[in-house]
């Protein structure tokens, strides 16, 4: 007896590649902010509380953003059976 359908697409593989893809989103984010702050010419290149409490919302941005897209464009995708 199966209750729902087993799949690429099936529910826990679905929440699963969303999680791994707002983690990486997230720390992309975090990372290339850094960065930013790190070796961007004219900046005092030094990463002070300021830049680290800016990278983390802009890591925490970039997570909703694609965490929002992927479930938008799951929603529209329609399922074939």
């Amino acid at each position: 007896m199966i209750a729902h359908q087993q799949g690429p697409d099936s529910g826990q593989a679905w929440k699963t590649r969303r999680r791994r893809t707002g983690i990486t989103a997230f720390l992309t984010g975090l990372v290339v902010t850094l960065a930013f702050f790190a070796f961007f010419p004219g900046l005092p290149h030094v990463i002070d509380w300021g830049a680290i409490l800016v990278s983390l919302a802009v890591g925490g941005l970039a997570q909703w953003a694609c965490r929002s897209w992927i479930t938008r464009t799951a929603k529209e995708k329609p399922e074939h059976m």
